[in-house]
């Protein structure tokens, strides 16, 4: 009788949790090559090579330099891939830029909506400023959530006419070169 066949047993990278025939496909195949020269050194027999390079090229330069700034740079090296935040699949965490977004929404043909966006990140209360607007244009402000889930002051009626001067003189933190409208789908600066 023919034997059982034996299940496969696949081995995971450790770094990118991939098989390493598809480590080079994935995000971070820099940070798996160690991994694959250790544990898989025949499928990838280029790494093999250049690591040796690599490591030959590192042993005389240890030994010709032999200091304390050595030592620094190379830990300086280290710490910065650290603050890079990676979310998973590979995207990078971009650090949210400091402006101020001013959109102008129309529903039911008359009726006009603008949401300020951007103001939390130049350390201003929501709910104090949209008092501060409620009262300035004599309209209902209120804080709500937008469609990514951030906090953004939405006021009745269409006031992107005064509404840059009353910002820049209400919280002088806010330049107005950082205050943007959207218009027609595209960012288009305040100044």
């Amino acid at each position: 009788m023919a034997e059982k066949p034996q299940p496969v047993v696949v081995q995971y990278c450790q770094v990118c949790s991939l098989p390493p025939e598809y480590c080079e496909f994935g995000s971070e195949f820099e940070k798996c090559k160690p991994w694959l020269i250790q544990n898989a050194p025949d499928l990838y027999p280029d790494l093999l090579k250049a690591a040796n390079a690599n490591e030959a090229d590192k042993v005389a330069d240890q030994l010709q330099s032999t200091g304390i700034s050595s030592a620094d740079s190379g830990g300086s090296s280290e710490a910065k891939p650290e603050e890079v935040k990676r979310l998973p699949g590979g995207k990078i965490k971009k650090k949210e830029k400091k402006e101020v977004i001013i959109e102008k929404v129309v529903r039911n043909k008359r009726k006009c909506i603008t949401t300020v966006k951007g103001l939390e990140l130049f350390g201003v209360k929501l709910s104090d400023a949209s008092k501060k607007l409620g009262k300035k244009f004599a309209t209902g402000a209120s804080v709500v959530k937008g469609p990514t889930d951030k906090e953004q002051i939405d006021v009745q009626g269409d006031i992107s006419y005064d509404i840059v001067e009353f910002i820049t003189e209400t919280w002088p933190d806010v330049l107005e070169t950082s205050i943007f409208f959207i218009e027609d789908g595209k960012k288009v600066p305040a100044a």
